[in-house]
């Protein structure tokens, strides 16, 4: 059992008794920094002002409990999985849990962020610590209504019990316990005690989305609400120099067309107020088939910017930002990126003598990879409603990144923090895209300037060429082997559109005794951001695929090479810092390798291709099995073995997991951005070229591996290895190795 101290103070726990027909509402900051001790004698104070994420358990007279999910949910399904938490350390009955969504409150709430992969992660004791706490305070109002000690008394399932044979459920005993102090320390059960976490529990909001409730930010309607709809310049590199709207204006509905800037001249961004083009014309109308009509009615002139810098306070400061002029071209970009990759760059590691060792290695081999812009293509386009007053601004949407957009708010609007009111609705998909929340500052000064209630709709092709793509990447990488076809040297450098992919201290890192790491960026007007498993969703590609062509010059199974250097990353380790746990790499690797049965009973119609990689605190470990009918390769089964550690929820888990491959492989093998003069070639799904059903793996065997460590993040970690798992299938099917991305088109062999 976990001893496990609680923060009280105001921003850490609030409890009350004001719920009509008396009951217990406790307000807990879920991520009141806590540290826990593995024994009652250890015991570990947490800091005073860790405060990441927050929430809300309220109990009912009736024993009704409601758990409030305090995250943005994006489709990772956190507002199920965390209320599981809580109300596994209450002890209550699942089946008597309702679970809504939290509202934006920055009093109590800090890190109401969907991102990273990191909402299990960063809450778990203190999600724990929730439950525990009013599941103690509910023992010590029954322990005084019984005159019996508390810690003899004990719960299941809602219900409070003592060894006389009194009971209650907790229903009965919430006012009571709702005037009694936190604890200052709670105990949190062992993972062997658990019987809610670890196990699948259904989507809350399941029967709402298969209904069609109204649960996004599409879907939300306010009465006398009008709908905007935004115009920006149809190239990168330019901005608006003229408009003429006296025909648009003129037409049924249109209330009014004016031009607007996003974010006021001298506004220093935040690292989520990325755009690409500040100032659009903006369409307002009654209808959204009547505001889409009068854009076409539009006659707008552009003209080219010129080069400047800005400052953006980034996560790890301000960062001075340069956005050249001019109309970038994909060709350019790819000849600019191979003349960055082929220089010296940015040293960012270095174990050894590598320019020694690849002077001496009996072979090199050296391969370079591509990849291009991607858009992220949500299924529900950007949105967002606003309604804006002199002393108040109410905005209700999709959003990955409320906090701060809340400080965005605040700053052009010039009005307080306490009278700005974020609702998060549901998000139908986000990527990374919704991190960057443009279109809801856009919606909140269309509002104060309508004095009206809007709601801002971009439709797909404003959507998809509006920019914060995923960057282009470009990347070298070169290995030595000597006169035994050992790994002797290593080196990558690499780089990507005002982005570098490169994670220098990730494998092979650390197994290899002359290691080389080196990074570049290149400069672009061209909008970009995070796309799902940042860096990592090209990176892992690249040197995954590179492993297997040097396990190949080597003579070895791709299997047992990558064992043989996490071997020796266990037993001698080189250099400092790696980010990984090569025994948690070892094994999913292992695991994955029994349950593809790799190497037994191959078929020689059945070409397999193998990754491994670690990112957002996860392992994973992958085997396509790929076959070819009519010429054409078909996934006809992914083989996958996770290590995130200790499981919340089954079902919930396996469906990301099943969700972040195919999602991986379809972006890897189809799909690009590409620019001519600076115009993006691709506007719609129509030229933008997505996985189709009948694309999809035939099957998916998802294992886990068990762990009692605490849970990390799974949105993220299946989308990167998946492309290198495909690409060396792809190989041993057509003979040909991929380099540059998409694969269907591309495949080529090294010259």
């Amino acid at each position: 059992m976990t001893i496990i101290k609680t923060s009280y103070g105001r921003r850490s726990f609030l409890k009350t008794s004001a719920l009509a027909g008396g009951g217990m509402v406790l307000g807990i900051s879920w991520l009141a920094a806590c540290k826990s001790g593995t024994s009652e004698a250890e015991v570990l104070a947490m800091p005073k002002e860790w405060f990441n994420i927050t929430g809300y358990l309220k109990i009912g007279e009736n024993g009704v409990v409601t758990i409030m999910s305090p995250n943005p949910e994006i489709g990772q399904n956190v507002k199920t999985s965390m209320p599981m938490i809580v109300a596994e350390e209450l002890d209550c009955d699942w089946k008597n849990v309702i679970v809504e969504q939290a509202p934006l409150d920055t009093s109590i709430f800090t890190r109401q962020l969907a991102g990273g992969s990191e909402s299990i992660k960063e809450s778990w004791k203190a999600l724990r610590t929730a439950g525990a706490a009013a599941r103690q305070m509910l023992k010590e109002a029954a322990a005084q209504a019984w005159q019996v000690p508390a810690d003899e008394i004990t719960t299941e399932a809602g219900v409070l019990k003592h060894k006389s044979g009194k009971s209650a459920g907790y229903g009965e005993m919430a006012s009571a316990a709702a005037k009694i102090d936190v604890p200052k320390e709670v105990k949190l059960k062992d993972a062997k005690d658990f019987k809610i976490i670890g196990t699948p529990r259904k989507n809350v909001d399941g029967q709402k989305i298969v209904t069609g409730q109204p649960l996004y930010g599409l879907d939300y309607k306010r009465e006398g609400m009008l709908i905007a709809m935004i115009v920006h310049p149809p190239t990168f590199g330019m901005k608006l120099k003229s408009v003429d709207s006296t025909a648009a204006k003129s037409m049924p509905g249109i209330k009014d067309v004016f031009t607007m800037k996003v974010y006021e001249d001298g506004y220093e961004k935040q690292w989520c107020d990325t755009e690409a083009f500040n100032e659009k014309v903006v369409v307002v109308g009654n209808t959204t088939w009547e505001v889409m009509q009068a854009k076409k009615a539009l006659k707008l002139e552009w003209e080219a910017f010129p080069s400047y810098s800005e400052n953006v306070q980034g996560w790890g400061g301000p960062q001075k930002v340069t956005v050249p002029g001019g109309l970038e071209n994909t060709d350019s970009h790819k000849s600019k990126m191979a003349d960055l990759t082929s220089r010296p760059a940015k040293l960012l590691r270095k174990d050894g003598d590598p320019e020694a060792a690849f002077k001496s290695a009996s072979q090199v081999i050296e391969r370079t990879y591509s990849a291009p812009f991607l858009a992220h293509n949500t299924m529900e386009p950007m949105n967002f409603f606003a309604n804006v007053t002199a002393d108040k601004a109410e905005l209700v949407g999709p959003i990955q990144t409320p906090e701060f957009m809340e400080k965005t708010i605040s700053a052009r609007l010039g009005l307080p923090l306490e009278k700005i009111d974020i609702q998060m609705t549901r998000m139908g998909g986000g990527f990374g895209r919704r991190l960057y929340g443009h279109f809801l500052v856009e919606a909140a000064v269309i509002s104060k300037q309508m004095n009206a209630p809007v709601k801002l709709v971009y439709t797909r092709e404003d959507d998809m060429t509006t920019g914060v793509y995923r960057p282009a990447y470009y990347v070298t990488y070169r290995a030595g082997l000597d006169e035994n076809k050992n790994l002797v040297a290593f080196h990558i450098r690499g780089g990507g559109t005002s982005d570098s992919p490169v994670h220098a201290n990730r494998f092979p890192a650390g197994a290899v005794d002359n290691y080389l790491a080196e990074d570049w960026t290149l400069d672009t007007n061209i909008s970009t951001g995070a796309w799902r498993a940042p860096g990592s969703n090209f990176i892992a590609g690249a040197e995954q695929s590179f492993l297997d062509e040097v396990a190949e010059a080597a003579g070895k199974d791709p299997i047992e090479f990558r064992l043989a250097l996490f071997e020796k990353a266990i037993s001698n380790p080189v250099g400092k810092g790696n980010d990984y746990d090569a025994a948690r790499y070892v094994g999913v690797i292992k695991e994955v390798k029994e349950k593809s049965g790799w190497g037994k009973n191959d078929s020689a119609n059945v070409h397999r291709g193998v990754s491994a990689y670690f990112c957002h605190n996860s392992y994973v470990a992958q085997v396509v099995d790929m076959v070819m009918e009519d010429g054409k390769p078909v996934v006809q089964k992914i083989h996958a073995a996770i290590d995130c550690g200790i499981l919340v929820n089954p079902l919930a888990a396996t469906n990301l997991c099943e969700g972040g491959m195919v999602d991986g492989m379809g972006h890897a093998l189809y799909s690009a951005m590409t620019f001519k003069d600076g115009t993006p070639e691709q506007n719609n799904f129509d030229k933008y070229r997505l996985i189709r059903h009948s694309e999809a793996p035939k099957a998916i065997d998802v294992h886990f591996v068990k762990s009692d460590k605490d849970p990390t993040g799974l949105g993220e970690p299946l989308n990167p290895p998946i492309i290198a798992a495909v690409a060396n299938a792809l190989y041993k099917a057509t003979g040909k190795r991929v380099y540059d991305q998409p694969f269907m088109g591309n495949m080529q062999v090294p010259g």
